[in-house]
Order: structure tokens, then C-alpha cells, then sequence
């Protein structure tokens, strides 16, 4: 049974922990550490770490996947998840440091059978390495898992296209859809897209076998509207830039957009996306 709390307040959770055979996953921009930031910002992340737990601790997700966390921003989440999560994924420069896409699991339900990070670039196996337009290196992080309580098998990808590059994105959702199409399993790939439903990187993932978890949900919580509302009240007219897909073999029985606010303040510029689903 899927137990559901529409939220209240910001530490009431909109959907919370779920048991077998649910998995709850999330996804998540985070936001990176803006070392120019000062008290009062919202983007000042010695409060917005706080907000960011408090978002966690309330929903619980079996399975987090992160965009754009710093490294000792992916060290504070994965303290925040608590000692029954572990990590994949590291930082998107040739050092591993910078940004990243980790993905959180919980190693009490989940094994965790092999994972990857890739480059989406001409070369996808040098780390740091750019192409297609892009200006900075862009990753995704790859995880497959068993589920211990029903024995079923999947593959996740998280992953954050680029903000500029329109030829890049459109790449890199190739790339994607490639990886995919190689996948024995059933697939959640969940992300920051940096752009919208209907355009051509969604457009290629959805050829690919890929549906979106909040068009095809059995519930939505949140609607379907802006994902991208820089610390504001989500408006109409925003963004849904952050896509939480799967394929076939997977039911979704809920899709969200989790639009909590702490005291007025939101932990983010972007929304978590949110799906509680049943492997086939």
C-alpha cells in the first residue's frame, strides 16, 4: 500500500517513506555552493543546507539523485540521508572534483550491482572532457541494482544537460537514449534537463522507450507545472526543466513536483520531482 501525506507545512512530507514492493526516488538540484553568497541570499547554503535536511528527512526516498552538488555539498547530503545510504558518483572535472550527479541508494533495501560515470561528450569515457558546445563537462552516473524484497532488477541514470549549448542537449539526449536502448532492464533516468517537455532532447528520450513518470502516473501530486523557480513561488509561466522518466516494466503510482517552502524560504532554485513506482 502506497501511503500518502498531502503536505501542510514544509517538515510534513508529501509522499514519505514507502515500503515493498514501492520504491520512492527523487530528484533533486541542489544547487552549488556560491562562494560569493552572503547571509540574506537565498542562495547562502549555510541555511540552505539546513532547509535541504529538512526536505529529505521528511520524504525519505529509497533513491536520490542529485544535480549540480559540490563535493562537500554531496558529503553533507549523504550525512543527511543517514548511515543506512550509500554513494556513486563524484565530481565532473578530470579530478573528480566540482559538480556532480551522485545518486543515493538504501543499502538495507537496494544492492547495488555496478555503476559508471560517463562524460556526455564526443569522448564519454575522459573524464572532464567537453564537446558538442558545451563549455563546462557534463556527466551521467549510471546504477544498477537488485531489489532485495522482490528480487526485481533496474537500472538508474542521473544526469544535468547543459544550460547553453541547445546542439549539446540535443546530443547528450542522444548519447542517453543510447544508453538506454542498451539496458536488459527496466530504466528510471532522472535529471536536470535545462529544458522542456515537447523539445527535442525530450522528444528523443520518449523515442527511446522513455515515459514521463508525471504524465503517467496513476496520482499527481503538484501538477505538472515549473520545476525552475529560483527561490520563488513556483509561477505558470516557469520551467519544467527537471524530468524524472521510466520505461516499460515500471508502474507509476505517483508522480510530484514538491513545491515545499520552510518558513517562506525554499532549500533550492529548483523543485524536487518525485515518483513512488512498482518494478514489473
Amino acid at each position: 500500500m502506497v501511503m500518502l501525506t498531502r503536505r501542510v507545512g514544509g517538515d510534513r512530507p508529501l509522499i514519505g517513506p514507502v515500503g515493498a514492493p514501492y520504491l520512492h526516488v527523487m530528484s533533486y538540484n541542489v544547487r552549488r555552493i556560491i562562494t560569493m553568497s552572503r547571509h540574506g541570499s537565498p542562495d547562502f547554503w549555510p541555511v540552505r543546507r539546513d532547509l535541504v535536511e529538512r526536505m529529505l528527512h521528511a520524504e525519505r526516498p529509497t533513491i536520490l539523485g542529485t544535480q549540480e552538488a559540490m563535493a562537500s555539498q554531496a558529503r553533507a547530503i549523504a550525512g543527511m540521508m543517514g548511515p543506512d545510504f550509500r554513494i556513486v558518483g563524484h565530481g565532473r572535472a578530470a579530478d573528480g572534483k566540482g559538480e556532480g550527479c551522485p545518486i543515493y541508494f538504501d543499502a538495507t533495501r537496494l544492492t547495488l550491482i555496478d555503476w559508471s560515470q560517463r562524460t556526455l561528450s564526443p569522448t564519454p569515457h575522459a573524464a572532464g572532457s567537453r564537446g558538442w558546445g558545451n563549455l563546462v563537462p557534463r556527466v551521467v552516473v549510471t546504477a544498477e541494482f537488485d531489489d532485495m524484497m522482490t528480487g526485481k532488477r533496474f537500472v538508474v541514470f542521473n544526469t544535468h544537460f547543459d544550460h547553453t549549448s541547445k546542439r549539446s542537449r540535443v546530443a547528450s539526449a542522444e548519447y542517453v537514449a543510447s544508453l538506454v536502448s542498451e539496458c536488459k532492464h527496466p530504466v528510471i533516468l532522472m535529471g536536470d534537463f535545462n529544458t522542456v517537455p515537447g523539445k527535442p532532447p525530450y522528444r528523443i528520450l520518449v523515442n527511446a522507450g522513455l515515459r514521463d513518470s508525471l504524465l503517467v502516473a496513476d496520482k499527481r501530486l503538484g501538477g505538472a507545472g515549473p520545476t525552475f523557480s529560483d527561490y520563488k513561488l513556483p509561477s505558470p509561466r516557469g520551467r519544467r526543466i527537471d524530468w524524472l522518466m521510466v520505461s516499460d516494466r515500471i508502474d507509476v503510482k505517483v508522480g510530484a513536483i514538491n513545491t515545499a517552502r520552510f518558513e517562506g524560504r525554499a532549500a533550492s532554485d529548483h523543485e524536487p520531482v518525485q515518483a513512488v513506482i512498482d518494478v514489473l
